[in-house]
Formats: C-alpha cells, structure tokens, sequence
C-alpha cells in the first residue's frame, strides 16, 4: 500500500519500461514517465537524481524488491558521486525468491542463499565460488537471472554444480513469471532440473539435506521434534 500511494503521488516516474508498464494504472496522467530498456539503469539513475535536484518527486520502480538486485543500491550510489543532498526513501517489495518460494510450498524455512547467475556485472569465477560455497554449507539456493537467450552456459555448468554436493532427487522448484500473466510452477528433482522451460523470468530454488515434497508441496524442515509434539 506505502508502494501504491507513493506512486500515485510521484511527479516523475523512472524505471525499466516492463516493470513501469506493471505500474502503469497507478500513475497519474500529469506525471513524467521516464523508462526505458535494460543496461541503461545508471542513466535512469542519474536522471532521477536530476529530477529530484529540480524538487520532484520521483519514484523509481524496480521489480520485486528494489534492494535485492534492483535499482535502489545504483540510485544511493550515483546520488554519492553526483553530490546529491535528496532524500532517498526505500520501499520493501516481494522478491521472487518469497513470492516463487510460497507457489510451491515452503522451501526457504531455513537458512537458503540467493545467487544470481547473471555473468553482465559479476565475473563466472565469482559466481562459480559462491555456488560452491553455498552448496557445500549446505543452504537452500535460489537462482535468479538463470538462463537467457544468449546466456544458457552459466545454468548448465550450475547445475553440474550442484550435482557435486546434492542428490539428484533433491527437490527443485521451478516457477516462471511468478504473480505475473502465463505463470508457471513445477515441482521436479535436481537431475530433471534441465528438462523444464528456464528464462530470465524464472526462478529456481533448489533444496538442502532437509528438504522432502509433501503432499505435492516442497517443504525444508527447521528441526522441530514433530514425532513427539505431535503425539501429546
């Protein structure tokens, strides 16, 4: 709601024209509408900061959470080189991780790790190192960014990967285009991981040691001594 009615107050609106057309029927018909396509986020950044400068009220729209891979880092950040004095306000969202975790049951009750597999800012080797770390600790993950038109070698050497440190039937749910038109949920095991649709648009969550499906649903245990509770 705090999203909504800023929104519906900005002068200026800026952002990535798919997620500013999401938001479209809350914008006013007198505001600036500043958008365009993606790697172009520091110049929308910078234009906001502009904006802002001559006493708008600018809304930056991000997808999911601004603060977790979105625009609201860039937007602190470019205001510090810029020398901007403008008051910077975030407002939470849903990430994918949450809103793709609650379509196929309960996956991140625990400890998990996001991990994008977009090699355009972070180097593979890097990538590649966090994977490991956190397959290897043993925390569910979740993939962001996996696999794009050009970009289908990072998904496959992920998903060898993950077959180092998990089991093959270790539940993955797959959800593409989560709360959006055309959305998809698949519940699968690791090995079949690959035979699925996989986009930008999707997201994938990859369970630990602790995670069993359910009655349809993907559940990772927290520890709970059930055998006994459930039994008084």
């Amino acid at each position: 709601m705090k999203a909504k009615s800023e929104i519906k107050k900005a002068d200026v609106i800026v952002g990535y024209s798919t997620y500013v057309n999401f938001v479209r029927p809350l914008i006013t018909p007198t505001a600036e509408v500043i958008s365009g396509g993606m790697g172009r986020e520091v110049e929308r950044a910078k234009l906001a900061i502009k904006k802002a400068l001559e006493g708008k009220f600018v809304a930056v729209v991000s997808g999911g959470d601004p603060g977790i891979y979105g625009m609201a880092g860039l937007v602190i950040e470019v205001a510090e080189k810029m020398h901007a004095n403008v008051p910077i306000e975030i407002i939470p969202g849903v990430t994918a991780a949450i809103a793709a975790a609650a379509k196929v049951g309960a996956p991140i009750m625990g400890d998990f790790a996001a991990i994008s597999l977009s090699d355009l800012l972070t180097p593979w080797n890097e990538i590649e190192r966090r994977l490991r770390a956190a397959a290897e600790a043993d925390f569910v993950i979740v993939l962001y960014n996996p696999r794009s038109k050009r970009r289908t070698e990072p998904l496959i050497k992920a998903h060898q990967i993950l077959l180092e440190y998990r089991k093959p039937d270790t539940p993955v749910g797959v959800v593409r285009n989560v709360e959006r038109e055309n959305e998809q949920r698949i519940i699968t095991r690791l090995k079949d991981m690959l035979n699925h649709e996989i986009d930008m648009a999707t997201t994938i969550i990859i369970g630990n040691s602790k995670t069993r499906i359910i009655n349809g649903q993907i559940v990772t245990s927290r520890g709970y001594n059930l055998s006994e509770e459930c039994e008084k």
